[in-house]
Protein backbone atom coordinates (compact mmCIF):
# COMPACT_ATOMS: atom_id res chain seq x y z
CA UNK A 1 0.00 0.00 0.00
CA UNK A 2 1.06 3.73 -0.04
CA UNK A 3 3.53 4.69 2.68
CA UNK A 4 2.59 6.84 5.40
CA UNK A 5 3.34 10.30 3.68
CA UNK A 6 0.94 9.23 0.87
CA UNK A 7 -1.78 8.31 2.98
CA UNK A 8 -1.54 11.41 5.02
CA UNK A 9 -2.08 13.54 2.09
CA UNK A 10 -4.93 11.46 0.94
CA UNK A 11 -6.45 11.62 3.88
CA UNK A 12 -6.43 15.63 4.17
CA UNK A 13 -7.63 15.74 0.68
CA UNK A 14 -10.52 13.28 1.30
CA UNK A 15 -11.84 15.23 4.21
CA UNK A 16 -11.61 18.32 2.12
CA UNK A 17 -14.17 16.27 -0.25
CA UNK A 18 -16.66 16.44 2.31
CA UNK A 19 -15.96 19.66 4.22
CA UNK A 20 -17.66 22.63 2.17
CA UNK A 21 -14.73 25.45 1.01
CA UNK A 22 -14.82 28.29 -1.34
CA UNK A 23 -12.28 25.91 -3.80
CA UNK A 24 -14.93 23.94 -4.16
CA UNK A 25 -17.26 26.46 -5.82
CA UNK A 26 -20.22 28.13 -4.43
CA UNK A 27 -22.93 26.40 -5.98
CA UNK A 28 -21.10 22.82 -5.17
CA UNK A 29 -24.30 20.89 -3.34
CA UNK A 30 -22.02 19.59 0.05
CA UNK A 31 -24.27 16.14 1.32
CA UNK A 32 -25.31 16.15 4.63
CA UNK A 33 -23.55 14.14 7.37
CA UNK A 34 -26.79 11.49 7.12
CA UNK A 35 -27.19 11.99 3.15
CA UNK A 36 -28.05 8.70 2.02
CA UNK A 37 -26.44 9.56 -1.49
CA UNK A 38 -22.62 8.27 -2.33
CA UNK A 39 -22.46 11.46 -5.12
CA UNK A 40 -23.52 14.82 -4.66
CA UNK A 41 -22.58 15.99 -7.53
CA UNK A 42 -20.93 15.44 -10.86
CA UNK A 43 -17.35 15.40 -10.60
CA UNK A 44 -16.25 17.68 -14.31
CA UNK A 45 -13.25 15.99 -16.20
CA UNK A 46 -12.06 19.16 -17.38
CA UNK A 47 -11.14 20.22 -13.76
CA UNK A 48 -8.74 17.44 -13.94
CA UNK A 49 -7.43 17.82 -17.56
CA UNK A 50 -3.68 18.27 -18.60
CA UNK A 51 -0.66 16.57 -16.60
CA UNK A 52 -1.59 16.56 -13.13
CA UNK A 53 0.81 17.29 -10.46
CA UNK A 54 0.95 15.21 -6.92
CA UNK A 55 -0.98 17.77 -5.39
CA UNK A 56 -4.20 17.34 -8.42
CA UNK A 57 -3.61 14.20 -8.67
CA UNK A 58 -4.09 12.84 -4.46
CA UNK A 59 -7.09 14.92 -4.93
CA UNK A 60 -8.66 13.32 -7.96
CA UNK A 61 -7.99 9.89 -5.97
CA UNK A 62 -8.86 10.41 -2.74
CA UNK A 63 -12.80 10.96 -4.77
CA UNK A 64 -11.84 8.10 -6.98
CA UNK A 65 -11.44 5.98 -3.46
CA UNK A 66 -14.35 7.59 -1.49
CA UNK A 67 -16.72 6.66 -5.11
CA UNK A 68 -15.13 3.19 -4.82
CA UNK A 69 -15.72 1.93 -1.22
CA UNK A 70 -19.41 4.22 -1.71
CA UNK A 71 -22.13 1.77 -1.08
CA UNK A 72 -24.45 3.66 -3.98
CA UNK A 73 -27.97 3.65 -3.33
CA UNK A 74 -31.42 4.57 -5.05
CA UNK A 75 -30.83 8.32 -5.17
CA UNK A 76 -28.02 8.06 -7.08
CA UNK A 77 -29.17 5.75 -9.66
CA UNK A 78 -28.83 2.46 -8.52
CA UNK A 79 -30.93 -0.28 -10.14
CA UNK A 80 -31.85 -0.68 -14.06
CA UNK A 81 -35.12 -2.08 -14.39
CA UNK A 82 -35.57 -1.59 -18.17
CA UNK A 83 -31.46 -2.16 -19.04
CA UNK A 84 -29.58 -5.35 -18.78
CA UNK A 85 -25.71 -6.00 -17.73
CA UNK A 86 -25.00 -6.17 -21.18
CA UNK A 87 -21.43 -4.16 -22.54
CA UNK A 88 -23.61 -2.75 -25.03
CA UNK A 89 -26.40 -0.49 -24.02
CA UNK A 90 -29.52 -3.44 -23.99
CA UNK A 91 -32.78 -2.73 -23.00
CA UNK A 92 -34.92 -5.50 -21.30
CA UNK A 93 -38.52 -6.66 -23.02
CA UNK A 94 -40.34 -5.84 -19.64
CA UNK A 95 -39.02 -4.82 -16.02
CA UNK A 96 -37.37 -7.59 -13.95
CA UNK A 97 -39.01 -8.74 -11.15
CA UNK A 98 -35.75 -9.41 -9.52
CA UNK A 99 -33.81 -6.19 -8.96
CA UNK A 100 -30.66 -7.99 -6.95
CA UNK A 101 -30.06 -11.00 -7.83
CA UNK A 102 -26.46 -13.09 -8.50
CA UNK A 103 -26.28 -13.93 -12.14
CA UNK A 104 -27.34 -11.19 -13.89
CA UNK A 105 -26.76 -8.22 -11.28
CA UNK A 106 -27.43 -5.99 -9.47
CA UNK A 107 -25.02 -8.09 -7.01
CA UNK A 108 -22.96 -5.21 -4.84
CA UNK A 109 -23.75 -2.01 -3.43
CA UNK A 110 -20.16 -0.95 -3.70
CA UNK A 111 -17.17 -2.21 -5.29
CA UNK A 112 -15.07 -2.58 -2.24
CA UNK A 113 -18.08 -5.30 -1.79
CA UNK A 114 -15.93 -7.78 -3.53
CA UNK A 115 -12.81 -5.96 -4.12
CA UNK A 116 -11.60 -5.96 -0.18
CA UNK A 117 -8.96 -8.93 0.14
CA UNK A 118 -6.40 -8.20 1.95
CA UNK A 119 -7.92 -4.44 1.47
CA UNK A 120 -9.70 -1.91 -0.61
CA UNK A 121 -8.62 -2.86 -4.36
CA UNK A 122 -7.51 -6.27 -3.49
CA UNK A 123 -9.34 -9.50 -4.39
CA UNK A 124 -12.26 -11.14 -3.31
CA UNK A 125 -13.02 -14.99 -1.69
CA UNK A 126 -15.58 -17.23 -2.84
CA UNK A 127 -18.70 -15.70 -1.69
CA UNK A 128 -17.62 -12.59 -3.90
CA UNK A 129 -17.97 -14.50 -7.18
CA UNK A 130 -19.42 -12.75 -10.18
CA UNK A 131 -21.17 -14.01 -13.28
CA UNK A 132 -20.24 -13.22 -16.86
CA UNK A 133 -22.37 -13.22 -19.78
CA UNK A 134 -22.85 -11.93 -22.68
CA UNK A 135 -26.38 -10.44 -21.53
CA UNK A 136 -30.05 -11.19 -21.20
CA UNK A 137 -32.78 -9.37 -22.30
CA UNK A 138 -34.79 -10.90 -19.69
CA UNK A 139 -33.41 -12.21 -16.76
CA UNK A 140 -36.50 -13.15 -14.56
CA UNK A 141 -34.42 -16.26 -13.08
CA UNK A 142 -32.17 -16.41 -10.29
CA UNK A 143 -29.79 -19.49 -11.68
CA UNK A 144 -26.50 -19.87 -11.16
CA UNK A 145 -26.20 -23.08 -13.72
CA UNK A 146 -22.79 -23.00 -15.68
CA UNK A 147 -25.73 -23.48 -18.84
CA UNK A 148 -26.28 -19.39 -18.41
CA UNK A 149 -23.45 -17.85 -17.62
CA UNK A 150 -19.54 -18.41 -16.32
CA UNK A 151 -18.90 -17.78 -12.51
CA UNK A 152 -15.51 -16.10 -11.94
CA UNK A 153 -13.34 -15.07 -8.79
CA UNK A 154 -12.14 -11.52 -8.18
CA UNK A 155 -9.10 -10.58 -9.16
CA UNK A 156 -7.00 -7.64 -7.28
CA UNK A 157 -6.10 -4.27 -8.40
CA UNK A 158 -2.93 -3.71 -7.66
CA UNK A 159 -0.56 -2.69 -10.01
CA UNK A 160 -3.27 -2.16 -12.47
CA UNK A 161 -2.16 1.26 -13.75
CA UNK A 162 0.89 -0.47 -14.92
CA UNK A 163 -0.58 -3.20 -16.63
CA UNK A 164 -2.38 -1.37 -18.88
CA UNK A 165 0.68 0.77 -19.51
CA UNK A 166 2.46 -2.62 -20.34
CA UNK A 167 -0.98 -3.40 -22.59
CA UNK A 168 -0.61 -0.11 -24.36
CA UNK A 169 2.98 -0.55 -25.43
CA UNK A 170 2.82 -3.97 -26.55
CA UNK A 171 0.04 -3.11 -28.32
CA UNK A 172 2.17 -0.11 -30.59
CA UNK A 173 5.02 -2.79 -30.88
CA UNK A 174 2.18 -5.40 -32.65
CA UNK A 175 0.89 -2.86 -34.71
CA UNK A 176 4.39 -1.64 -35.94
CA UNK A 177 5.33 -5.35 -36.97
CA UNK A 178 1.85 -4.85 -38.60
CA UNK A 179 2.54 -2.11 -40.66
CA UNK A 180 6.05 -3.09 -41.17
CA UNK A 181 4.94 -6.54 -42.63
CA UNK A 182 3.16 -4.42 -45.06
CA UNK A 183 4.95 -1.88 -46.28
CA UNK A 184 8.01 -5.08 -47.10
CA UNK A 185 5.10 -6.69 -48.60
CA UNK A 186 4.32 -3.77 -51.17
CA UNK A 187 7.78 -3.10 -51.91
CA UNK A 188 9.05 -6.73 -52.27
CA UNK A 189 6.00 -7.84 -54.21
CA UNK A 190 5.39 -10.56 -52.69
CA UNK A 191 4.20 -12.73 -49.60
CA UNK A 192 5.99 -11.30 -46.24
CA UNK A 193 5.38 -13.08 -42.65
CA UNK A 194 7.47 -11.68 -39.96
CA UNK A 195 7.30 -12.48 -36.42
CA UNK A 196 5.11 -10.75 -33.68
CA UNK A 197 6.72 -9.80 -30.58
CA UNK A 198 6.25 -7.71 -27.54
CA UNK A 199 8.50 -7.18 -24.94
CA UNK A 200 10.02 -10.48 -25.56
CA UNK A 201 6.91 -12.26 -25.36
CA UNK A 202 5.48 -14.39 -28.75
CA UNK A 203 1.91 -13.75 -30.01
CA UNK A 204 2.84 -16.06 -32.98
CA UNK A 205 2.81 -14.39 -36.60
CA UNK A 206 1.42 -12.12 -38.99
CA UNK A 207 1.83 -12.91 -42.93
CA UNK A 208 1.05 -10.09 -45.69
CA UNK A 209 -0.06 -10.69 -49.25
CA UNK A 210 1.58 -8.88 -52.03
CA UNK A 211 -1.97 -6.94 -53.03
CA UNK A 212 -2.48 -6.23 -49.30
CA UNK A 213 -4.53 -9.18 -48.02
CA UNK A 214 -3.50 -9.77 -44.32
CA UNK A 215 -3.06 -13.83 -42.87
CA UNK A 216 -4.03 -13.62 -39.50
CA UNK A 217 -3.90 -16.98 -39.07
CA UNK A 218 -0.44 -17.25 -37.36
CA UNK A 219 -1.82 -15.15 -34.16
CA UNK A 220 -1.08 -16.48 -30.83
CA UNK A 221 -2.96 -15.24 -27.65
CA UNK A 222 -3.98 -12.03 -29.31
CA UNK A 223 -7.13 -10.09 -30.89
CA UNK A 224 -7.06 -9.76 -34.39
CA UNK A 225 -6.47 -6.00 -34.18
CA UNK A 226 -3.49 -6.62 -32.26
CA UNK A 227 -4.96 -4.86 -29.28
CA UNK A 228 -3.56 -6.47 -25.92
CA UNK A 229 -6.67 -6.20 -23.50
CA UNK A 230 -5.13 -7.14 -20.52
CA UNK A 231 -8.11 -6.67 -17.89
CA UNK A 232 -10.71 -9.65 -16.86
CA UNK A 233 -9.69 -13.44 -16.51
CA UNK A 234 -10.41 -13.70 -20.49
CA UNK A 235 -8.22 -10.91 -21.66
CA UNK A 236 -10.91 -8.87 -23.15
CA UNK A 237 -11.24 -5.65 -21.34
CA UNK A 238 -8.70 -2.63 -23.26
CA UNK A 239 -8.93 -0.51 -19.82
CA UNK A 240 -9.47 0.51 -16.23
CA UNK A 241 -12.37 2.76 -18.05
CA UNK A 242 -13.65 -0.17 -19.67
CA UNK A 243 -13.49 -2.08 -16.76
CA UNK A 244 -15.11 0.00 -14.50
CA UNK A 245 -18.04 1.33 -16.95
CA UNK A 246 -18.74 -2.31 -17.13
CA UNK A 247 -18.80 -2.92 -13.64
CA UNK A 248 -20.78 -0.07 -12.72
CA UNK A 249 -23.33 -0.95 -14.55
CA UNK A 250 -23.53 -5.08 -14.09
CA UNK A 251 -22.79 -4.58 -10.45
CA UNK A 252 -24.80 -1.92 -9.31
CA UNK A 253 -26.80 -0.58 -11.91
CA UNK A 254 -25.34 2.80 -12.46
CA UNK A 255 -24.80 3.77 -15.89
CA UNK A 256 -21.75 6.02 -16.84
CA UNK A 257 -23.41 9.01 -19.06
CA UNK A 258 -20.24 7.81 -21.64
CA UNK A 259 -22.21 4.97 -22.66
CA UNK A 260 -25.39 5.52 -21.56
CA UNK A 261 -26.18 8.94 -21.92
CA UNK A 262 -27.91 10.22 -25.19
CA UNK A 263 -24.70 10.25 -26.69
CA UNK A 264 -25.02 6.52 -27.71
CA UNK A 265 -28.15 5.85 -26.76
CA UNK A 266 -30.41 8.81 -27.28
CA UNK A 267 -31.48 8.74 -23.75
CA UNK A 268 -31.26 10.19 -20.78
CA UNK A 269 -32.35 7.79 -18.47
CA UNK A 270 -31.28 4.73 -20.77
CA UNK A 271 -32.02 1.98 -17.81
CA UNK A 272 -35.89 4.00 -16.61
CA UNK A 273 -34.99 3.71 -13.43
CA UNK A 274 -36.16 7.76 -12.33
CA UNK A 275 -32.46 9.39 -12.79
CA UNK A 276 -30.59 10.12 -15.14
CA UNK A 277 -26.96 10.80 -16.17
CA UNK A 278 -25.57 8.61 -13.31
CA UNK A 279 -21.94 8.62 -13.34
CA UNK A 280 -20.32 11.28 -15.20
CA UNK A 281 -17.14 11.17 -16.98
CA UNK A 282 -15.39 12.91 -14.20
CA UNK A 283 -16.42 10.25 -11.53
CA UNK A 284 -15.49 7.17 -13.98
CA UNK A 285 -11.56 9.71 -14.33
CA UNK A 286 -11.46 9.34 -10.92
CA UNK A 287 -12.37 5.97 -9.99
CA UNK A 288 -9.74 5.12 -12.72
CA UNK A 289 -6.99 7.60 -11.39
CA UNK A 290 -7.41 5.53 -8.05
CA UNK A 291 -7.16 2.47 -9.21
CA UNK A 292 -3.96 3.54 -11.86
CA UNK A 293 -1.92 4.87 -8.98
CA UNK A 294 -2.41 1.91 -6.18
CA UNK A 295 0.66 0.47 -5.62
CA UNK A 296 2.36 -2.57 -7.30
CA UNK A 297 2.48 -5.83 -5.00
CA UNK A 298 6.26 -6.53 -3.69
CA UNK A 299 8.25 -9.75 -3.23
CA UNK A 300 8.43 -9.36 0.56
CA UNK A 301 11.75 -11.13 2.78
CA UNK A 302 10.74 -13.23 5.26
CA UNK A 303 11.98 -12.80 8.70
CA UNK A 304 11.67 -16.45 9.18
CA UNK A 305 15.42 -18.09 8.66
CA UNK A 306 13.90 -20.80 7.16
CA UNK A 307 11.28 -19.34 5.47
CA UNK A 308 14.13 -17.37 3.54
CA UNK A 309 16.21 -20.65 2.47
CA UNK A 310 12.73 -22.55 1.23
CA UNK A 311 12.43 -19.50 -0.64
CA UNK A 312 15.45 -18.82 -2.50
CA UNK A 313 15.57 -22.83 -3.52
CA UNK A 314 11.86 -22.16 -4.72
CA UNK A 315 13.00 -18.90 -6.87
CA UNK A 316 15.34 -20.62 -8.55
CA UNK A 317 12.76 -23.79 -8.88
CA UNK A 318 10.32 -21.61 -10.84
CA UNK A 319 12.63 -21.06 -13.36
CA UNK A 320 14.08 -24.33 -13.67
CA UNK A 321 10.67 -26.32 -13.89
CA UNK A 322 9.45 -23.82 -16.52
CA UNK A 323 6.92 -21.66 -14.97
CA UNK A 324 8.48 -18.42 -15.94
CA UNK A 325 7.63 -19.26 -19.67
CA UNK A 326 4.29 -17.41 -19.05
CA UNK A 327 4.56 -16.26 -15.65
CA UNK A 328 7.64 -14.04 -16.67
CA UNK A 329 9.05 -12.67 -13.91
CA UNK A 330 9.45 -8.99 -15.24
CA UNK A 331 8.39 -6.86 -18.70
CA UNK A 332 10.25 -3.83 -19.51
CA UNK A 333 8.11 -0.39 -19.60
CA UNK A 334 9.48 2.95 -21.32
CA UNK A 335 7.04 5.70 -19.77
CA UNK A 336 5.20 5.90 -16.58
CA UNK A 337 3.22 8.92 -17.74
CA UNK A 338 -0.77 7.47 -17.88
CA UNK A 339 -3.09 9.10 -20.33
CA UNK A 340 -6.84 8.72 -19.36
CA UNK A 341 -8.71 8.25 -21.31
CA UNK A 342 -6.40 5.81 -23.18
CA UNK A 343 -5.22 5.88 -26.74
CA UNK A 344 -7.23 2.73 -27.33
CA UNK A 345 -10.56 0.94 -26.15
CA UNK A 346 -14.26 0.10 -27.17
CA UNK A 347 -16.84 2.05 -28.49
CA UNK A 348 -18.81 3.23 -25.72
CA UNK A 349 -15.80 4.37 -23.45
CA UNK A 350 -14.20 7.59 -23.85
CA UNK A 351 -10.69 6.63 -25.97
CA UNK A 352 -7.91 9.86 -26.52
CA UNK A 353 -9.08 13.60 -27.02
CA UNK A 354 -12.20 13.01 -28.14
CA UNK A 355 -13.87 14.82 -25.36
CA UNK A 356 -11.25 17.29 -25.39
CA UNK A 357 -9.91 16.59 -21.78
CA UNK A 358 -7.08 14.41 -21.66
CA UNK A 359 -5.59 13.60 -18.10
CA UNK A 360 -2.17 12.93 -17.47
CA UNK A 361 -1.18 10.57 -14.17
CA UNK A 362 2.23 10.54 -13.66
CA UNK A 363 2.51 7.68 -11.85
CA UNK A 364 6.46 8.09 -11.26
CA UNK A 365 6.10 10.54 -8.78
CA UNK A 366 4.99 7.93 -6.38
CA UNK A 367 7.35 7.00 -3.99
CA UNK A 368 6.15 3.26 -4.95
CA UNK A 369 7.85 3.39 -8.83
CA UNK A 370 11.47 4.62 -6.83
CA UNK A 371 11.59 1.18 -5.77
CA UNK A 372 10.75 -0.47 -8.97
CA UNK A 373 14.28 -2.18 -10.88
CA UNK A 374 15.05 -0.41 -14.40
CA UNK A 375 16.94 -2.33 -16.99
CA UNK A 376 19.85 -1.03 -18.79
CA UNK A 377 17.84 1.10 -20.84
CA UNK A 378 16.23 2.74 -18.08
CA UNK A 379 13.21 1.48 -18.45
CA UNK A 380 10.96 0.30 -15.07
CA UNK A 381 11.10 -3.60 -15.11
CA UNK A 382 7.36 -4.22 -13.63
CA UNK A 383 7.36 -7.23 -11.99
CA UNK A 384 4.11 -8.69 -13.04
CA UNK A 385 5.15 -12.50 -13.27
CA UNK A 386 2.61 -12.70 -16.30
CA UNK A 387 2.85 -12.05 -19.85
CA UNK A 388 -0.30 -10.29 -20.73
CA UNK A 389 -1.09 -13.12 -22.92
CA UNK A 390 -4.18 -15.88 -23.52
CA UNK A 391 -3.18 -19.48 -23.28
CA UNK A 392 -5.40 -22.60 -23.24
CA UNK A 393 -4.91 -23.84 -19.83
CA UNK A 394 -7.17 -27.23 -19.76
CA UNK A 395 -6.68 -30.34 -21.84
CA UNK A 396 -8.63 -33.89 -21.52
CA UNK A 397 -6.13 -35.59 -19.25
CA UNK A 398 -6.40 -32.30 -16.96
CA UNK A 399 -9.35 -30.17 -17.15
CA UNK A 400 -9.93 -28.16 -14.14
CA UNK A 401 -9.18 -25.02 -15.34
CA UNK A 402 -11.59 -25.94 -18.74
CA UNK A 403 -14.73 -25.54 -15.98
CA UNK A 404 -16.76 -22.83 -18.47
CA UNK A 405 -19.24 -23.77 -20.93
CA UNK A 406 -19.54 -20.66 -22.52
CA UNK A 407 -17.09 -19.03 -24.58
CA UNK A 408 -16.87 -14.98 -23.55
CA UNK A 409 -15.90 -12.16 -26.73
CA UNK A 410 -15.12 -14.92 -29.16
CA UNK A 411 -12.31 -16.75 -26.72
CA UNK A 412 -12.84 -20.29 -26.37
CA UNK A 413 -13.76 -21.88 -22.82
CA UNK A 414 -10.66 -23.14 -22.03
CA UNK A 415 -8.15 -20.25 -23.35
CA UNK A 416 -7.40 -17.55 -20.30
CA UNK A 417 -5.34 -14.86 -19.52
CA UNK A 418 -1.95 -15.77 -17.80
CA UNK A 419 -2.61 -14.82 -13.88
CA UNK A 420 -0.40 -11.95 -12.71
CA UNK A 421 1.18 -13.68 -9.91
CA UNK A 422 2.41 -10.63 -7.91
CA UNK A 423 0.26 -10.74 -4.99
CA UNK A 424 -1.04 -14.01 -4.93
CA UNK A 425 0.07 -14.84 -1.55
CA UNK A 426 -2.62 -12.59 -0.30
CA UNK A 427 -5.33 -13.26 -3.01
CA UNK A 428 -6.51 -17.31 -2.50
CA UNK A 429 -8.46 -19.20 -3.29
CA UNK A 430 -7.30 -19.50 -6.40
CA UNK A 431 -8.71 -20.75 -10.21
CA UNK A 432 -10.93 -19.25 -12.40
CA UNK A 433 -14.06 -19.99 -10.02
CA UNK A 434 -11.63 -19.40 -6.81
CA UNK A 435 -12.56 -22.64 -6.23
CA UNK A 436 -9.11 -24.07 -5.51
CA UNK A 437 -7.97 -23.72 -1.71
CA UNK A 438 -4.52 -24.14 -2.16
CA UNK A 439 -1.30 -22.98 -4.42
CA UNK A 440 -0.41 -26.55 -4.59
CA UNK A 441 -3.69 -27.35 -5.71
CA UNK A 442 -3.79 -24.64 -8.60
CA UNK A 443 -0.19 -25.50 -9.93
CA UNK A 444 -1.59 -29.22 -10.37
CA UNK A 445 -4.79 -27.91 -12.04
CA UNK A 446 -2.40 -26.73 -15.19
CA UNK A 447 -3.24 -28.71 -18.58
CA UNK A 448 -2.87 -27.22 -21.63
CA UNK A 449 0.46 -24.83 -22.61
CA UNK A 450 0.95 -25.59 -18.63
CA UNK A 451 0.98 -29.08 -18.57
CA UNK A 452 4.72 -29.45 -18.60
CA UNK A 453 5.81 -26.83 -15.69
CA UNK A 454 2.65 -28.90 -13.45
CA UNK A 455 3.86 -31.76 -14.45
CA UNK A 456 7.28 -31.09 -13.45
CA UNK A 457 6.23 -29.59 -10.73
CA UNK A 458 4.10 -32.71 -9.75
CA UNK A 459 7.62 -35.03 -10.24
CA UNK A 460 9.85 -32.95 -7.60
CA UNK A 461 10.67 -34.12 -4.18
CA UNK A 462 8.17 -32.86 -1.74
CA UNK A 463 10.53 -30.76 -0.04
CA UNK A 464 11.37 -28.55 -3.66
CA UNK A 465 7.68 -28.29 -3.88
CA UNK A 466 7.24 -27.03 -0.60
CA UNK A 467 10.16 -24.78 -0.99
CA UNK A 468 8.16 -23.25 -4.67
CA UNK A 469 4.97 -22.56 -2.70
CA UNK A 470 7.34 -20.44 0.20
CA UNK A 471 8.87 -18.31 -2.73
CA UNK A 472 4.86 -17.78 -3.60
CA UNK A 473 4.32 -17.04 -0.33
CA UNK A 474 6.41 -13.61 -0.55
CA UNK A 475 4.69 -12.17 -3.48
CA UNK A 476 2.19 -10.25 -1.62
CA UNK A 477 -0.11 -7.27 -1.87
CA UNK A 478 1.64 -5.21 0.91
CA UNK A 479 -0.03 -3.47 2.86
Amino acid sequence: MRNSADLASALLVLLAVFIPSAAMGEDTPTPDPWDERAISAPLERGDYSGTLTREKLDELTAIGERLFEARFTTLDGVGRPMATQAIIPTKRRRETRLEFQRMAGMDAASCASCHNDPVSGGAGDFVANVFVSEGFSNADFDSIDPQFSNERNTNHLFGAGLIELLAREMTVELQATREEAARQARAKGETVTLPLQAKGVSFGSITVEADGMVDLSGLDGVDTDLVIRPFSQKGVMTSLRQFTVNALNQHHGMEAVERFGARWTGEIDFDQDGKGDEISPGDVSAMVAWQATLEPPVAATPDDERWREASATGDALFDTIGCSSCHIRALPLSSLEFADPGPVDAAGTLRGDEDGDVAIYDLGLYDWAARLERNDKGEVMVPLFGDLKRHRIADQKVAILGNELLAQRFVDRDVFMTGELWGIADTAPYGHRGDLTTLDEIIRAHGGEGSQAARAYEALPESDRTALIAFLKTLEVGR
